[in-house]
């Protein structure tokens, strides 16, 4: 249960990539570095609900702080899962419900270049990850 990129990082590497071409080959590049959910995971309980391709989450609560591994099918959407791992990952519940996920896609114009179906998928999983969260704050 690890993040590879920094928001930070992130939000420096879409800053100096202006073409959405380059922002998807990001986006992709950001997924292939996702360690892969083991198997045993990738079971129906831990399915997030709304999303075009599949997507698997489980969680755990180490030091006060909620550790998630997300997986897909789909490569953009591994992509999409080290973005959301960056801004919600290694946090307290607390600290999860306070980020603003809609500035944050605003600001990286995520819903503007996501399909709705994409976009609908992202919104899933953030609404399950807030889900768990809620549950344990």
């Amino acid at each position: 249960m690890s993040q590879v990129a920094s928001l930070a990082e992130i939000r420096e590497t879409f800053e100096l990539l202006s073409d959405w071409e380059d922002r998807y080959r990001y986006i992709i590049e950001l997924g292939k570095s996702l360690p892969n959910l083991p198997e045993e995971h990738k079971v129906n309980a831990n399915i997030v609900h709304g999303c075009q391709s599949q997507v698997w989450i489980v969680h755990r609560l180490e030091n006060g702080k909620l550790e998630f591994a997300l997986d897909s099918d789909a490569l953009i959407v591994r992509g999409l899962i080290a973005i959301v791992l960056a801004a919600l990952g290694h946090r307290t519940p607390a600290e999860v419900l306070a980020v603003d996920m809609d500035s944050l896609f605003d600001e990286l114009a995520l819903k503007r270049h996501l399909s709705p179906t994409r976009g609908n998928g992202l919104a899933a999983m953030v609404r399950r990850i807030r889900d768990i969260a809620r549950r344990l704050a």
